[in-house]
């Protein structure tokens, strides 16, 4: 009887330690501040994804504390159009909400991605990225996600973002045939090999700011150094495209996304014919005693110039320059140049349409110069846009040597206003025969918020150019009226 007692005691005791211990308060953190710790800050799926699948990864989140943590929200950034999908502590929810983790206590968040990388580009990207956004009181955390989603040829491979990889073929060939697309990470350097780029390929870049043993840079470039040779051939259906690889709606028009592209000095026999380059910080840059042919190409959304050139050779003609945050062309420390019926349009920044000069400076002050003879003609080229002023010239030699500011424009459309003041280029229209200034209030293209650059029916660049022999047709492949041409890149149908 006496046991029996005894375990009735102990049975009560133990019932009302555990009624005690629930009726305590629990602490939950209260501060606006919570720390909050997590195993990693990006979660990458590095899975090849060469067939449909899914692939799942975690990530914990610590609460250090001696209280518990209420997380008020964990979920993704694009919560119903995401190709991710989470698992926060066993809820299957893309937005969960009033989270605990118990003191000194941890939870799990898993990642699910699923990708067939034979759909389009718009659906499946060559690079997914995205945030998890975690919210505790006034406390905001980020988890990036990034997974690779579209079967393609990863230059050199996806591993290179931030590093200088070479491309060399001992003085041979490279072609870029694959149907699929390219994608570069990183610096790609091209020596002793000509890369040729077929109709039709599609090639996109990785940019961003990179930080390595070279210091700080950004990212997403092309280099052709004095033995490389960069031959883009597109064509007018199966044009060759360089742009970013952020395949979103909201980067389409987004500059300064990669670096672009560099012929360096002395790269030779370069061509890019009907190859549109986009979203760069400059689109090409020709350095010195470098060449470059462009036929019907295009140079957009830019953050820096569209073309720039420094001492270097250039033939362009039929090619549109539009959306460019700094000039659209930009000739530097002389050098010999050639540009037929082409088409500046230099809207929504506060940089000239062109600009072209016969100095190099080796100090802040140009205490230190040199001075290079400039060759430049212009034919049925449009210079245009929001400002006053659309060409800017100077001559270090102020006219003494014609010889080293050498310029041509003829049957131009051309925006001028302080650029013929006396003590700059008042002769200006002495070298720009049969040329028209327009301002704003002249009509143009098509539709100038539209990015249209085609001529509107009321444009006075109608049957104003010089006809050109041996350039029959424009930039669509319409062909240009024989007597009467139209100026700049498009000829009117």
């Amino acid at each position: 009887m006496a046991n029996k007692s005894f375990l009735l005691i102990i049975i009560f005791f133990s019932g009302f330690l555990i009624l005690m211990e629930s009726c305590q308060e629990e602490i939950i953190a209260t501060d606006s501040e919570i720390p909050l710790l997590f195993s990693l800050d990006t979660l990458r799926f590095d899975t090849v994804f060469t067939q449909a699948g899914s692939a799942t990864r975690y990530f914990k989140i610590y609460n250090d504390l001696d209280e518990t943590v209420i997380i008020n929200s964990i979920g993704l950034e694009k919560t119903n159009s995401s190709l991710f999908r989470i698992n926060v502590d066993g809820i299957n929810l893309n937005e969960v909400e009033d989270v605990r983790i118990e003191p000194t206590d941890s939870i799990y968040v898993f990642v699910e991605v699923t990708i067939d990388p034979d759909n389009p580009l718009s659906i499946s990207p060559f690079f997914i990225e995205e945030n998890i956004n975690i919210s505790v009181n006034n406390s905001n955390y980020k988890v990036l996600l990034e997974a690779w989603g579209q079967n393609a040829n990863y230059i050199p491979n996806r591993e290179s973002a931030g590093r200088v990889s070479l491309l060399s073929c001992d003085f041979n060939t490279v072609t870029w045939d694959d149907p699929k697309p390219y994608v570069l990470y990183g610096v790609l350097v091209v020596d002793s090999c000509e890369l040729v780029v077929p109709p039709g390929t599609e090639i996109y870049v990785h940019g961003g700011v990179a930080i390595n043993e070279l210091g700080v840079f950004n990212d997403g470039l092309f280099v052709f150094l004095e033995n490389g040779t960069l031959k883009s051939r597109g064509t007018l259906e199966e044009p060759v495209i360089f742009k970013t690889d952020r395949l979103e709606e909201e980067f389409d028009e987004v500059q300064g996304q990669w670096t672009g592209i560099i012929l360096s000095q002395g790269s030779t026999g370069n061509e890019l014919i009907h190859t549109t380059v986009e979203n760069s910080i400059v689109g090409l840059s020709v350095d010195s005693a470098a060449t470059a042919r462009i036929i019907s190409s295009t140079f957009a959304f830019t953050s820096g110039s569209g073309l720039t050139a420094s001492q270097a050779n250039i033939y362009a003609e039929n090619s549109l320059f539009y959306q460019n945050g700094g000039a659209g062309l930009s000739l530097n420390f002389g050098g010999s140049y050639a540009f037929n019926y082409c088409t500046f349009a230099n809207y929504n920044n506060q940089d000239p349409a062109l600009t072209a000069n016969n100095l190099k400076c080796y100090d802040e002050n140009c205490m230190v110069n040199k001075v290079l003879p400039l060759s430049a003609s212009f034919t049925n080229c449009i210079f245009t846009g929001n400002d006053q002023d659309e060409i800017s010239l100077f001559d270090a030699t102020d006219g003494s040597d014609p010889s080293f500011f050498n310029y041509s424009f003829k049957n131009c459309i051309v925006t001028v206003d302080e650029l013929i003041d006396p003590e700059q280029f008042p002769n200006f229209f002495n070298n720009c025969e049969n040329c028209l200034n327009v301002t704003r209030n002249d009509t143009l293209f098509l539709n100038l918020d539209e990015n249209i650059y085609s001529l509107d029916t009321m444009s006075v660049a109608l049957g104003q150019a010089l006809p050109i022999q041996f350039v029959t047709d424009d930039i669509l492949g319409v062909m240009r009226d024989q007597n009467t041409p139209d100026i700049g890149c498009y000829e009117f149908e």
